[in-house]
């Protein structure tokens, strides 16, 4: 207990080191995180106000509104923001004055769910408005990175504390180093001769025959899996029966397969402990059980034992051993040592880890416990029923601090936990987690360092020289904008047209704008028809195809089977073949094929390389990459074996409709018998009547978790998205649960290495390629220093120019910017009059109170009881703090040529962060009065209510006080090489992803909402809202009562794809083509698309000091 309550002190003291250190920073990032959520909130207030679907019935008993049966859609909501859902079934009562609400009905009900969408949680995402969708892109691409400030400050605040007490503690215990075990021969004996074959990696006389039978056995390994994989898999035949997908014939195959594996295996292992006496640190009794306790004998042992023991019993358990069988993949660890580490990084961590697990360990129970109370009787059902004991509130607390947020209807006090959870308790409760991911790839990577190769870019150096013919050379260099203004021109027209291009492809794709801009489109196809035709011919001066000993016509060759060339005639060759074959499946398709344009998006891959970057990044690391994605893909097979196994006859818990599963079906038998499994030949002594089988699954009409769990290859996806930290399915029966923690605490770290380390070698590499190019660092300066910043530095000690208008107006010029910005001592400090002080904090209290209005006034109930009168109480506070932050922004106007932080003009103060801000507090009353005035607003209207919010604004006013916004084109600087880069490659990754998930699941029927006279099933006679291939089919029976819910249109696409793009799944049920663009995110995509908003996230912190020494 003393060691438990040591350990703890410790936590909480590593704690308190991490904010006294990080303390001045700390409040810098909190005012830009403040900042964005108050913006963010207010945006999300003005946009989702009015949306019907934003209306909310669950917050009150069944008895007084079943919120299942009410139709939004004949609400209203007045102008005050108040909801009446009496023609919906849903009346207000002396209790509940207001049953049913809109979830965004004032900036502080926003700013809850605008918190979970900065966390990267989205609980709404299907619900959003368009306006509320392009907000919430804007927060899913920009904000979430700048949001995350401060709890990275206090990240990496602990990853210092633990990286100095590792070192004090290596320095202390100064070990030797750990040596290579050495290579051992067994002897002529018997014993000697098996320890040859069966230890062969040890051994330095390995038998001839070793490494063939190491081949069979991963042969064995490999089969045996792959038979448990396609063993889950069913199809449905023309008579609507489900078949497996391997016949009989082939099962039996796998069957006595699997009877030879589980043979050898066993032989095996006994040989292998037999043997290992010969090793000397394996010799005696205890030796070898040292040595069945390792990693690898414990893998070898189960890839047999439980076949023998469902061999040898009457209970059949054989789903459960086949899934068993996956664990045999972990063999292969002999090859990469991955996991035989994990015992290093335990044992080099296990001081941190108790720490900080201790202390992640009591957050956990402590919400648990505060949210069972806070949520037990919440009137959402759905709430309650995952707090109804505090064994349940463990589950959603850990996704919780996890960083997931799959609920959001809480109580108050609930949300405010939550949001607890979220800005501080999460990150320290993910420290052990990236402990033991951090942990584990420092050890690969230090084992990589002897080996590491530097490979130096260089490329083809060509001396001045050129490939080629003249005329060659002159369209290679014209294409390449190279050697004249009209070249440089014709290359920013390419880059002009790529983007436009892509623009209207996007647009194109919305109903009723089918056709806008088509013309450009075919300018555009011109043009790089005759781009493409001129770097054909130019091919043969292109260091890339042409050379010193390469032909015209081999150069010409080498270049159309090339990327870039297969990129152009995506971009054109439609439109061709559409022309030249107008009754042909190409023309029927013509909308489709049009939309490879958009891949023109990587030409610009030629003159600011991201894609092509790959390749070097997975060189510079391959063996950390080989070592970690087996470690990685390993875990995703196990825990998906074990979560189908877990989740396959799970009948209980209901989901939502998944028709295109099979689910929902009336032709859908009420009961499902259990599979009748004959008795295995090597059950002979078993009689067939004495074999104990499932009981039958009964099923309706309802979907549940069994059938989203279908087979392995379906639990592979969801198991994918649960490994890279989301959670977006949570209705998992006790087992499946279970499962998760172990991925929560164990997998996700690792998993997510190979991605990391991905992401981590392309930022090397652009900076490295951008240092090379650039030859050499600034010789002074701060990191994004620009020509402001240089010219600030210059006046030093230059006085401030005399005014033209007199002597009189330029010593008021001087006692105005001395009575606004301070008059500098010789410290340089800056020091203000009593008076001078007193107006900076009489201001700063203004900006304090206007911000606090303008939230107050967004409140229903405020608003209505202050009125929409000319003198009401906020509107003549807005019109006295406009007055004076007019006359602020005036004085500071004319004061200017004496500010040397305006450099001494008025035109940069105008145009600077801080004239800006100055500009925009003040200047939308002035215009909200001139609207009001000529009557094209009214008072109390959306128009009025948005010019009222953009008070929100003058929270920036707060920068005089708080440096930290201003920072910003700074930021952009000292990121530019791989913004440029990285900024590239995320584009492309989000359009063109988006593009696909619209062509896979625009018509998945999992998205499709009928009238509700409409059935989901019908039948011949009567077809229901499933049976249509498509949505505008199901339109064409019954019109305007079918929609489809989710990616209508490459737009619509756009914002879900962002929105996965931070790591968050608010869909998950997709078709199997959309399911393989799920998972390209999930490996790769997601890691990719994080590098620009990371860069801007470490140049942010650099710029503020985040980090430093200082």
């Amino acid at each position: 207990m003393l060691r438990v309550e040591g350990r703890y002190d410790l936590a909480l003291g590593m704690l308190d080191d991490v904010f006294y250190e990080q303390r001045g920073v700390l409040g810098v990032a909190l005012f830009v995180g403040a900042t964005i959520w108050l913006g963010a909130s207010s945006l999300y207030y003005i946009a989702e106000r009015d949306n019907p679907d934003m209306i909310y019935c669950g917050a009150v008993p069944n008895d007084v509104c079943d919120s299942d049966a009410v139709d939004v859609s004949m609400c209203t909501i007045d102008e005050w923001g108040f909801v009446d859902c009496t023609l919906a079934g849903c009346p207000p009562t002396d209790e509940y004055p207001e049953p049913c609400f809109n979830l965004y009905r004032s900036i502080p009900s926003a700013s809850y769910f605008t918190l979970l969408n900065l966390f990267g949680e989205y609980p709404m995402i299907d619900s959003h408005s368009f306006a509320g969708k392009i907000v919430g892109t804007i927060v899913a691409v920009i904000a979430v990175a700048v949001f995350a400030l401060p709890a990275g400050i206090v990240g990496n605040g602990f990853e210092d504390v633990i990286a100095r007490r590792r070192e004090e503690k290596s320095g202390e215990d100064e070990e030797e180093p750990l040596k290579s075990k050495a290579l051992i021969a067994g002897s002529n004996s018997l014993r000697g001769r098996m320890y040859n074959v069966f230890h062969s990696r040890a051994s330095s006389n390995p038998a001839p025959l070793s490494g063939a039978f190491e081949y069979l056995t991963d042969a064995l390994v490999i089969i045996t899996a792959l038979g448990f994989m396609l063993d889950t898999v069913s199809f449905t035949n023309e008579d609507g029966e489900s078949r497996p997908l391997i016949t009989l014939f082939f099962s039996e195959v796998f069957d006595y397969v699997e009877v030879v594996s589980a043979g050898i295996f066993t032989y095996q292992y006994i040989m292998q402990v037999y043997s290992i006496s010969e090793n000397p640190d394996y010799n005696g009794l205890s030796g070898r059980i040292q040595y069945v306790t390792s990693f690898i004998p414990l893998v070898d042992l189960l890839s047999f034992l439980p076949f023998w023991i469902n061999a040898f019993t009457p209970i059949q358990f054989s789903t459960t051993v086949r899934c068993v069988r996956l664990l045999r993949i972990l063999r292969f660890d002999r090859y990469t040592n991955a996991f035989s580490s994990f015992d290093d990084v335990l044992r080099d961590s296990a001081d941190i880890l108790a720490m900080t697990g201790f202390t992640a360990l009591v957050l956990w129970v402590f919400f648990s416990v505060l949210l069972y109370f806070s949520e037990r009787d919440n009137h959402d059902e759905e709430v309650a029923s995952y707090y109804r004991t505090i064994p349940h509130a463990m589950w959603v607390t850990l996704l919780n601090l996890a960083g997931e947020s799959p609920l959001s209807n809480y109580t108050v006090v609930g949300k405010v936990a939550t949001g607890i959870i979220g800005l501080f308790a999460s990150g320290l409760f993910g420290i052990p987690i990236g402990v033991l991911g951090a942990g584990f790839e420092e050890l690969v990577e230090e084992e990589d360092d002897d080996n590491q190769e530097e490979e130096e870019g260089g490329g083809q150096q060509t001396g001045g020289k050129y490939f080629g013919t003249g005329q060659e050379h002159a369209c290679f260099c014209f294409v390449n904008g190279e050697g004249s203004k009209i070249a440089s021109l014709f290359e920013l027209l390419s880059h002009s047209l790529c983007l436009i291009t892509v623009v209207i492809g996007i647009v194109q794709t919305v109903p009723g704008w089918e056709n806008f801009l088509g013309s450009i489109e075919w300018i555009a196809v011109i043009f790089f028809t005759i781009e493409y035709a001129l770097r054909l011919y130019g091919a043969p001066s292109d260091p890339d195809f042409g050379g010193e000993h390469v032909d015209s016509h081999t150069a010409r060759i080498c270049f159309v089977i090339s990327f870039f060339s297969f990129v152009d005639l995506l971009g054109i060759a439609p439109f061709y073949f559409a022309l030249a074959f107008p009754n042909s499946w190409i023309a029927a398709n013509d909308f489709y094929l049009r939309l490879f344009r958009i891949v023109r998006l990587i030409k610009l891959d030629k003159y600011f390389p991201s894609i092509t970057l790959i390749d070097d990044v997975v060189r510079l690391k391959r063996k950390v990459l080989t070592v970690t994605g087996f470690a990685a893909v390993t875990l995703w097979i196990i825990f998906a074996a074990f979560l189908y196994l877990a989740e396959n006859l799970d009948t209980e818990n209901a989901v939502d409709p998944v028709p295109v599963y099979g689910c929902g079906s009336s032709n859908r038998p009420a009961i499902i018998e259990a599979q009748e499994e004959e008795v295995p030949f090597w059950k002979f002594w078993i009689k067939e009547e004495e074999m104990i089988t499932p009981e039958p699954v009964y099923e309706g009409l309802e979907c549940t978790m069994s059938d989203r769990f279908q087979n392995f290859f379906d639990s592979m996806i969801y198991t994918g998205i649960h490994l890279t930290g989301d959670y977006p399915v949570i209705t998992y029966n006790l087992a499946g649960r279970v499962i998760c923690f172990f991925m929560v605490i164990v997998a996700v770290g690792v998993v997510a290495i190979p991605s990391g380390i991905i992401a981590g070698s392309f930022a090397e590499i652009v900076q490295s390629k951008a240092r090379a190019r650039s030859g050499k660092r600034p010789a002074r300066g701060n990191i994004g220093d620009d020509w402001y910043d240089i010219q600030y530095a210059a006046l030093e000690g230059i006085p401030p120019p005399f005014s033209a208008l007199g002597l009189e107006f330029d010593i008021w010029q001087q006692n105005v910017n001395d009575f606004l910005n301070g008059k500098e001592n010789t410290t340089r400090q800056a020091k203000w009059t009593p008076a001078a002080s007193a107006f900076r904090k009489f201001m700063l209290t203004l900006i304090i109170v206007n911000i606090v209005s303008v939230v107050l006034q967004s409140i229903p109930e405020i608003d209505r009881y202050i009125g929409n009168e000319h003198s009401n109480f906020f509107n003549v506070l807005e019109g006295i703090s406009a007055i004076f932050f007019a006359t602020e922004y005036l004085l500071r106007l004319l004061s200017a040529p004496k500010s040397r932080a305006a450099l001494y003009s008025t035109t940069v103060y105008a145009t600077t962060f801080f004239g800006l801000v100055d500009f925009v507090s003040a200047a939308p009353w002035f215009i909200r009065q001139y609207l009001l005035f000529t009557g094209a607003i009214e008072l109390g209207s959306n128009s009025a209510r948005l010019f009222r919010v953009f008070r929100v604004a003058r929270i920036l006013e707060i920068e005089g006080f708080v440096i930290a916004f201003s920072k910003l084109d700074n930021v952009f600087r000292a990121s530019k090489e791989i913004l440029k880069a990285t900024g590239l490659m995320a584009l492309i990754i989000w359009i063109i992803c988006g593009s696909l998930f619209f062509i896979f699941e625009e018509n998945n029927p999992n998205w499709r909402e009928c009238d509700s006279s409409i059935p989901p099933w019908g039948n011949d006679a009567i077809p229901g809202c499933y049976d249509f291939a498509t949505t505008a089919a199901c339109n064409e029976v019954y019109p305007e009562m079918c929609k489809q819910e989710a990616f209508t249109d490459i737009p619509n696409s756009l914002y879900y794809t962002a929105v996965f793009l931070v790591g968050e799944w608010g869909l998950v049920d997709f078709t199997w083509p959309g399911r393989l663009v799920c998972m390209f995110l999930c490996v790769a995509g997601i890691g990719l698309y994080a590098i620009p908003t990371g860069a801007l996230f470490d140049s942010f912190g650099a710029i503020i000091g985040m980090g430093g020494d200082d």
